[in-house]
């Protein structure tokens, strides 16, 4: 029965590595990418269990002992503050018959106590008690899965990998931009959720590209000028840039977007301007919150962070903005938002929350929209997926990183 087994897994491996074969250099992903149960494992196993995944920010878990459980695929993460005030990541499966040792969806516990048969983790994962064992049993080997924590900036990252890849080179371009914006001392002011009935992928794809900013969300395009001729796009980078100069401040950008098979993770930071006049991403452009980091003053620009294939940032002098997309089946997805201001404000003092969440909210509801009229459509026998425009660039690149990930097994390197 095994070697049937594996003759199945060889030829479904062969079925998909056929089909990355045969992309046409160009164009947008084919049919299968997005609804085939086989690609999606494949995908789990080779993105997102090979990648850091910026999982909340630590103002989540404010207090020593507090705790929230974070769901990925089939995956359930309960993040932790110790006593020690470090930040754990552990699986939430005990280690004896597999039960979900943690049935809340956020608290405050020292322990964790498996309702089968009574199995109780401290919150950094070790095994604390295992009843009626016998004495030569050793509880050290039994703690819960744990995962690699980076806590950079406040933002809280997380590995499913056993050799996580190298996060030096995000680490830098982390503290160079969202430091300089004052992240690690924010609090979040509101988090929200958006279920898509699509893949994964639609949606990030979505989101990288601003070729359907104009037609599909002319709220956004209003105060943010992408669309603009290049030449017109430089001028106005550079009068930012001055402008940021001038508030004695440096925000560092840099392209390290590459694959894993270096053994690096990928980033890329990249700065643009606001139109003129445009303080923030707001419904008028106005200010919706108090400066943060080292902004004394408005600069007119926008810094965007796209690092792991899964996780976006967009900082905003007086806010932030974390975009995690998360997978729950071949064919659904999660778009949680997390927005950031700074530490010390308070909600109706400092700032109004639905003028703060206002423009992202709108923007990301008709992105679902969007989202899920591609899924259906992709679902055509018909569809075939037509060239890249020059303006999605960014996807262009996206699909390439993507399918040179998906071909190379766990471990594989250049």
């Amino acid at each position: 029965m095994a070697h049937i087994a594996e003759a199945v897994i060889d030829r479904i491996s062969d079925r998909i590595d056929c089909l990355v074969a045969g992309h046409r250099p160009g164009h947008g992903l084919a049919r299968a990418f997005y609804h085939d149960p086989e690609i999606y494992r494949r995908d789990m196993e080779r993105v997102f269990r090979r990648h850091w995944h910026c999982i909340a920010h630590e103002s989540v878990i404010p207090n020593v002992n507090d705790f929230e459980v974070f769901r990925i695929d089939t995956e359930q993460v309960i993040v932790t503050r110790a006593a020690d005030g470090s930040i754990h990541a552990v699986l939430n499966v005990c280690r004896h018959r597999g039960a979900e040792v943690c049935t809340k969806q956020k608290g405050n516990a020292r322990v964790f106590v498996c309702p089968y048969h009574a199995w109780t983790y401290g919150n950094d994962g070790s095994l604390r008690a295992a009843r009626l064992m016998p004495k030569d049993f050793k509880r050290e080997d039994h703690g819960l899965k744990t995962l690699h924590v980076r806590v950079v900036e406040g933002l809280i990252f997380i590995s499913f990998a056993d050799q996580p890849l190298d996060f030096s080179e995000a680490e830098h371009l982390l503290h160079a931009t969202c430091g300089q914006y004052g992240w690690a001392s924010a609090r979040v002011a509101h988090r929200e959720t958006y279920p898509v009935a699509a893949n994964w992928k639609l949606a990030v794809e979505n989101y990288v590209e601003c070729y359907h900013c104009g037609p599909a969300h002319p709220e956004y395009s209003q105060t943010h000028a992408l669309e603009q001729p290049s030449h017109m796009i430089e001028a106005m980078n550079a009068a930012m840039e001055q402008r940021t100069g001038e508030l004695g401040i440096e925000i560092g950008s840099g392209n390290h977007w590459q694959t894993s098979r270096e053994g690096r993770e990928a980033i890329h930071a990249f700065r643009y301007a606001l139109y003129e006049g445009v303080q923030s991403g707001s419904e008028d452009g106005k200010a919706v919150a108090p400066l943060m980091g080292r902004f004394s003053d408005f600069d007119g620009g926008v810094t965007s962070i796209h690092l792991g294939g899964t996780t976006f940032l967009v900082c905003y002098p007086d806010h932030g903005m974390i975009y995690r997309f998360i997978p729950k089946s071949p064919e659904t997805c999660e778009m949680e938002l997390i927005w950031l201001v700074d530490g010390s404000a308070e909600a109706g003092r400092d700032y109004d929350l639905e003028k703060l969440t206002w423009l992202w909210k709108v923007t990301t509801a008709e992105d679902k929209t969007i989202i899920e009229h591609t899924a259906r459509g992709v679902q055509s026998h018909y569809f075939v997926p037509g060239p890249i425009a020059p303006m999605e660039h960014n996807e262009l690149r996206y699909i390439d990183w993507y399918l040179d990930e998906i071909s190379r097994p766990e471990g594989a390197s250049a």
